[in-house]
């Protein structure tokens, strides 16, 4: 089956970015020190260090890198470590409520800062030794990408820890 190009504009990325401002808000609120720290798995993470990584994507992943394609091209990218984060930035030591606000903080600046921009070359790119050209706008459908994995994610976390609270069998609902 032949796959067909649906236009989803630059303003639709944005404002699908905004809007997961408040899904992740009202998926990752309200939860209690067992709900934040229970693991799926032990090799899986648990939601504080889902909302950490969240904030370090938002800043030094997403926002930066469209930025660097746009106004920095020609330099180098600074190299990231999503995995390792977990270590060097301690994520078992933070607080969860307090980043999760600061998830949604950093969310509104890049909304505002992506609102704000003008006669965008979204076609901007720099080069990357192992990847080849990355453009602004493969880094910012990447951002929204990165939002739906997540959200995923965590929907996959609230079922999990759903299922193991009681004895009764989730199957009338459907199949997960």
């Amino acid at each position: 089956m032949a796959r067909t190009l649906v236009n989803m504009g630059f303003h639709d990325i944005i404002n699908q970015l905004e809007s997961n401002q408040e899904v992740f808000d009202n998926l990752l609120k309200n939860k209690t020190d067992y709900h934040y720290n229970w693991r799926p798995k032990p090799e899986k993470w648990n939601l504080l260090e889902i909302v950490c990584h969240l904030l370090d994507e938002e800043i030094l992943d997403f926002r930066a890198r469209v930025k660097h394609a746009l106004e920095y091209h020609e330099n180098e990218l600074v190299p990231i470590d999503p995995e390792g984060w977990v270590k060097t930035h301690n994520y078992k030591s933070k607080d969860y409520h307090q980043t999760l606000k600061l998830f949604l903080k950093e969310r509104t600046n890049s909304i505002v800062w992506l609102n704000q921009l003008k006669d965008v070359d979204w076609d901007s790119s720099l080069s990357h030794p192992h990847l080849g050209n990355l453009s602004a706008e493969l880094f910012l459908r990447n951002w929204l990408a990165h939002d739906y994995l997540h959200i995923r994610q965590i929907l996959r976390y609230n079922h999990s820890l759903l299922k193991l609270s009681s004895k009764i069998e989730l199957n009338y609902a459907g199949d997960w």
